[in-house]
């Protein structure tokens, strides 16, 4: 069957277009074939920086032949649906049109349409011009005298020239003939800028990659970047270095070349005093080289008697270290440590003063004029690049005017990074309009810091003296897995602090640390390698952090409180990481949904879904449990301050003087109380602002629930597992307040002094309001898969499947019941019981509910599960010996409310009418 061939050619593609524009001709060509009735075997695409190439093969000679009836109104329907009939069908007249009887409509007409097929050429022909005034370029451009004229070609770069040919491999293939705009298809094409500039007839494909690459043109991209790799490896080792490895810059720079030739290139060991990062991107963003990195010696461990591997190195290749016991900073050594390094710091291989380029020529003189050329642009951006690293260690001119956020947020001046935070607070840089200045965000993210910290800490390393069984100052070597996969109990592991080491740190020291990161943790915003380099914030704050003596669990966390930017990305896991990391992803959130901001569809401007994750990822994998709503009230009422102004503040500072507790959902009821004792200017606003604050939180807590049940699902969870978790959550797990116990009035619950951050594992120890009592399980991320694990896990068991199916009985009973308008009793009567099934079943349902709780309270959830095991036998005997509809009303009420009290005792873990099965 015949091939056909398509090349456009034109001036420099950029590169970042080329590989999509070559999706992009053959979607746009082989979808036109199919519509047109042609159909094909198989289509590869090609691109270089000249070129975008086609290659179809076994494309039909002929499209065939269509005889169609397409069928009409009726012969007794108006003149304008007899036109409408006419166009679609082509006809000219009714005439031309038949007339078809049916016995239960009557006349209608019908059209006899007969289309002949076409030759392939002829349709190629009529499509491709088309394609090509209409080719989706992210940015086009006209040129030539033509461009001045209305409707004139647009392509990405001039095109030159346009080869098409069409025929089997058995005959001499047949030019496509057609033109656009002066371009006139054939079948020539030409090679290599320099090396080949001639004109190359071709035939078909084979032909044609065969003479580009005699002309000096490699055609297949992924050929281009193979080559470029594999000799840029073989440079580099034959210099004793390795190359630095960059998909991205690879796939960049295969675009750039037709005949890729490896160069080396190199610069002065002085410029090797920069930060690798910065060196590597200037070189990579303004050259586009890659670096290389010196060979290091065998691994710790396996040369000589040297310590064994895991004994830390005398040494940091990336950073100066804070040595203990003198506090000060130890400089880090300009090559290997003094004994070889571990595997862990391996990656740490110090760079090299030659790089690797990428030519598009063959030079005379082996590319040493090329590479020496290259060398000195490079010295030039890394002359750049020194001077901003040092200017950015130096002091600032205007430190005068600094004093007042210096005292704000407690800096100190002497130090280049208290500098830069001072002046980032000092020049208000807006973070978002409605939203404040980066400084106020710092505020709120380090005061949120301060709150998570210890509790961060605790989970990962317990804070000093605070774990049973354990003196004071002594290391915890057990730490939680970070898979919840596979969670292995008991398992000895290295704590995963940076900075804490065989220590536990005190409250105090942990929270002062959490405020120092967070209060730095943007500083590097206003650093002139930042500036220069935006994808170096973070990095450059833990640099410059390290330089002026910060410890290491501060710098640690600059950089890292940005993590995780994505799905495969790791997630923090030092104590004062995770506090920043966390803080800062709420203030995201929180700051946007207060101001409607929210992701819409598959817009996500400010990648607030990226954020919820991170917060789900660092929760989880860390082990962390934290209440979302008791953890980020905080930041809603900043925020709620800065939206409704100064007034607004006060009485919310005045309200804290009293020692009253904030939150969105006790707002209303404080300014009220606070109202009542004290005329307030903002008296009107604080019932819809309470509101709309709740609201808006609830919204957001939900969204946390969407994402979670997304990265439980990516995990292997069950969808109706999450759901049903989920809904036990978001309702009352028990008798409403009054109904059980003696608390007074719905009203009468009394603010706490000061708030937990961790949840209530279970229930309190009174029974929660109607209005308390919503929302209080669904906001511990960790203790909702915990839930999902556990019950997961007892659904794979016998009797978890047993008492799924009672469990569903009871409950569809007394929804028929409730339905048909049928009386449930309140509360179950025990006098009331006639069999002794009724007896048994409301025993063991009493035992489930307090077995369940208490192990719920102790977060078992192992065991509640094991607890509501139980009610399996006695819900079985229930159904098979007791008649529920029972004659007598009261006895029938009494039994339904049994049944119900089924529901409450496994709501208490999950709401089994969710799970499917």
């Amino acid at each position: 069957m015949p091939d056909l061939l398509l090349e456009l050619r034109s001036e420099e593609i950029p590169a970042r277009m080329q590989r999509k524009a070559a999706g992009d001709l053959k979607k746009l060509l082989t979808d036109g074939l199919v519509e047109a009735g042609l159909t094909y075997e198989a289509a590869r695409e090609y691109w270089t920086p000249r070129r975008l190439a086609l290659d179809i093969r076994g494309l039909t000679a002929r499209s065939k032949d269509i005889n169609e009836e397409i069928k009409g109104p009726s012969t007794k329907a108006p003149e304008q649906a007899v036109q409408g009939f006419l166009r679609k069908a082509g006809l000219a007249s009714i005439a031309d049109a038949h007339v078809h009887s049916d016995p239960k409509k009557g006349d209608f007409y019908v059209a006899h349409i007969a289309r002949p097929g076409r030759p392939a050429e002829q349709i190629i022909a009529e499509l491709v011009p088309g394609i090509i005034r209409n080719f989706p370029w992210p940015k086009s451009m006209r040129w030539g005298p033509a461009s001045a004229k209305p409707g004139s070609l647009r392509w990405v770069r001039p095109l030159q020239s346009i080869l098409c040919t069409f025929g089997p491999e058995t005959e001499e293939p047949v030019v496509v003939d057609f033109e656009i705009d002066g371009i006139r298809s054939g079948n020539v094409t030409y090679g290599h800028r320099f090396h080949a500039p001639g004109a190359i007839t071709v035939r078909r494909f084979d032909d044609y990659v065969a003479k580009l690459e005699a002309a000096k043109v490699v055609l297949d991209a992924d050929r281009r970047k193979e080559i470029i790799l594999a000799d840029a490896r073989n440079l580099a080792f034959a210099s004793g270095l390795d190359l630095v490895e960059d998909e991205g810059l690879l796939e960049e720079v295969s675009g750039l070349v037709e005949w890729p030739v490896v160069l080396m290139g190199e610069f002065e060991q002085d410029f090797l005093t920069i930060p690798a990062e910065v060196i590597r991107l200037t070189i990579r963003a303004n050259q586009k080289c890659f670096v290389t990195t010196r060979q290091i010696s065998p691994l710790e461990g396996e040369m000589s008697p040297q310590a064994t591997e895991g004994v830390a190195s005398r040494g940091s290749a990336a950073s100066p270290v804070r040595d203990r016991e003198s506090r000060q900073v130890v400089p880090t050594p300009s090559g290997l440590p003094a004994i070889s390094p571990s595997r862990g710091e391996i990656s740490q291989s110090p760079l090299s003063n030659r790089f690797i380029l990428t030519a598009n020529i063959e030079a005379k003189d082996g590319g040493k004029e090329i590479a020496h050329g290259n060398g000195k642009v490079v010295r030039a951006r890394l002359s750049d690049a020194l001077y901003f690293w040092k200017t950015d260690q130096g002091d600032l001119p205007d430190l005068d005017q600094l004093q007042a956020s210096a005292q704000k947020f407690g800096l100190d001046l002497k130090k280049p990074l208290d500098q830069r935070m001072a002046r980032l607070d000092h020049l208000n840089v807006t973070f978002h309009a409605k939203l404040g200045t980066q400084g106020e965000r710092v505020e709120r993210i380090a005061r949120l810091a301060e709150e998570l910290a210890p509790i961060v800490a605790q989970s990962i390393s317990p804070l000093e003296g605070e774990m049973a069984g354990r003196p004071e100052g002594v290391a915890s070597r057990e730490a939680p897995a970070s898979s919840v996969q596979n969670r292995k109990p008991h398992q000895d592991v290295p704590t995963p602090s940076v900075a804490f080491g065989d220590i536990s740190p005190s409250r105090g020291e942990i929270t002062a640390l959490a405020r120092r990161a967070a209060v730095l943790a943007k500083a590097d915003l206003t650093t002139e390698v930042v500036g220069e380099f935006p994808e170096l914030q973070g990095a450059m704050g833990r640099k410059y952090a390290l330089l002026q003596g910060e410890h290491p669990s501060v710098a640690a966390a600059i950089e890292e409180h940005y993590k995780p930017q994505g799905p495969s990305d790791r997630v923090p896991t030092d104590p004062v990481s995770v506090a920043v990391a966390l803080s800062d992803k709420l203030d995201t959130l929180v700051g946007f949904w207060a101001i409607d901001e929210k992701p819409t569809g598959s817009k996500d401007p400010y990648a607030l879904r990226r954020a919820a994750l991170g917060v789900i990822r660092i929760l989880v994998e860390n082990e962390v449990r934290i209440s979302l709503l008791a953890s980020w009230h905080d930041n809603w009422l900043a925020i709620a301050k800065h939206l409704y102004g100064n007034k607004i503040g006060h009485e919310f500072e005045a309200l804290r003087s009293t020692g009253s507790f904030l939150e969105p959902r006790t707002l209303r009821r404080t300014l009220n109380e606070y109202i009542a004792t004290k005329r307030s200017e903002i008296a009107d606003a604080a019932p819809a602002l309470g509101e709309s604050l709740t609201n808006k939180e609830d919204n957001l807590l939900a969204f946390f629930h969407d994402r979670l049940k997304v990265y439980l699902r990516d995990q292997g969870a069950r969808h109706d597992l999450i759901d049903a978790v989920l809904a036990a959550g978001s309702r009352p797990i028990s008798p409403l307040e009054g109904e059980m116990s003696a608390k007074p009035t719905e009203e009468g619950a009394v603010p706490p002094a000061s708030h937990s951050v961790a949840p209530p594992s279970a229930l309190p120890g009174i029974s929660p309001s109607r209005g308390e009592i919503g929302l209080s399980q669904n906001d511990d991320l960790l203790q909702i898969v915990r839930r999902v694990e556990a019950l997961g896990s007892f659904l794979d068991t016998e009797d978890g499947q047993n008492l799924l199916a009672g469990t569903k009985r009871a409950a569809n009973i007394v929804a028929a019941e409730k339905k048909k308008g049928t009386a449930i009793a309140t509360s179950v009567e025990p006098a009331l019981f006639r069999e002794d099934a009724e007896k048994t079943l409301f025993a063991a349902v009493n035992q489930a509910e307090r077995q369940a709780g208490e192990a719920i309270q102790n977060e078992d959830f192992s065991a509640a599960m094991l607890a509501l095991s139980v009610l399996r036998e006695p819900v079985d005997s229930f159904f098979e010996k007791v008649l529920v509809n029972d004659e007598d009303q009261a006895v029938r009420a009494n039994r339904l409310a049994l049944l119900a009290r089924i529901r409450a005792a496994t709501d208490r873990v999950a709401d089994f009418s969710k799970i499917a099965g």
